[in-house]
């Protein structure tokens, strides 16, 4: 009787410690609708990054180049192949995409010309050089296309994340220069030359009339928002501009985003755009690997918080169970610069 005693007793107490250790394991399991994007431009191929070590403490799911992969202003392609390669078989960046996946698009020093678009010759070669250093299959639609704009899709659990990357060179029109030299470029001729060309824009707007994602994160390289600087940016063509936002409200696409680079100084952009149902941000992060820090100030009625001139870069943390970004500028030591959140 008493063996029977003990063996009834340990029974139950053993199928106990199973079924919570299975219900243990499967919360363990659950993917919490959470997501962490890292982006950043402005990467010298024979300058040390000493970031991307401080871009993996915050452990990102992806990274987005947002363009000057390498310094490489040339018309010969055996110097820009080279130069590719220098910056692909850095020892810390084979490192660092072994543990983050990474995509992105191009600017003006990887695309092969300062400040460069249409015009340049060489652009169908750099394409190929530009897609072989993310190791693109040859299959991939943007190896047969004119320029390398793509989406990507990310599903997190029942959400959905949109990664829209564009391409602001291959199809981009001249620029006006300033004719007094106060500034660099000055807006053209109203109605005047396209930044993303008519593939682009068709491409474009498919995409946001057909996205039912949680988020659209638009990678554009140049800066949107901030264009009073006389720089590069989408305000050198007004009407692009208002095409741009006219798509975004038009589609009803949610939570629109846009990301920069570029510029070798960080910040933070918000508008109030009309019949668009939440503030409009564009977010700038420039430089990894060398930044303007000689920035003494300029003219953006948008920006929100302070300009970053150190190096730097750039981290969105999703919490899509309440439909929320935040928004921060990261630099050496993982030093947090600025944060900004906003609920959509």
């Amino acid at each position: 009787m008493k063996l029977q005693y003990i063996f009834l007793f340990i029974i139950p107490s053993i199928l106990l410690s199973c079924e919570n250790k299975g219900k243990e394991t499967i919360a363990k399991k659950k993917v919490p609708n959470k997501y962490t994007l890292a982006f950043g431009s402005c990467n010298n191929q024979f300058t040390t990054n000493t970031l991307w070590k401080e871009i993996l403490k915050n452990k990102p799911d992806i990274f987005i180049w947002g363009g000057d992969i390498i310094y490489c202003d040339t018309y010969d392609m055996k110097f820009m192949k080279k130069n590719y390669a220098q910056q692909k078989n850095d020892s810390s960046y084979m490192d660092f995409t072994k543990q983050v996946e990474t995509i992105g698009t191009w600017d003006d020093h990887d695309y092969g010309i300062n400040d460069g678009g249409a015009e340049y010759s060489k652009k169908d070669s750099v394409q190929q050089l530009f897609l072989d250093f993310f190791d693109i299959d040859q299959n991939d639609p943007r190896r047969s296309q004119q320029g390398v704009y793509f989406s990507k899709k990310i599903e997190i659990n029942e959400h959905l994340l949109n990664l829209i990357v564009l391409d602001t060179r291959y199809f981009r029109s001249n620029l006006t220069k300033d004719p007094t030299g106060a500034k660099r470029y000055i807006p053209n001729k109203g109605g005047e030359g396209t930044f993303l060309g008519d593939n682009q824009w068709n491409w474009l707007e498919k995409e946001m009339n057909n996205s039912n994602a949680d988020f659209n994160i638009i990678m554009s390289s140049v800066q949107f928002l901030s264009f009073k600087h006389g720089f590069e940016s989408w305000g050198t063509m007004p009407h692009e501009v208002k095409k741009l936002k006219n798509l975004i409200a038009d589609s009803n696409a949610k939570g629109v985003i846009i990301l920069s680079g570029d510029r070798h100084i960080a910040e933070i952009s918000v508008d109030t755009i009309a019949n668009i149902p939440y503030p409009l941000m564009d977010i700038t992060s420039s430089g990894l690997t060398h930044s303007y820090t000689s920035f003494k100030g300029e003219e953006n009625p948008n920006r929100v918080g302070n300009v970053v001139s150190e190096k730097n870069f750039g981290i969105l943390k999703f919490d899509l169970t309440n439909n929320t970004v935040t928004i921060e500028i990261r630099g050496e030591n993982n030093k947090l610069y600025q944060t900004y959140s906003q609920k959509y």
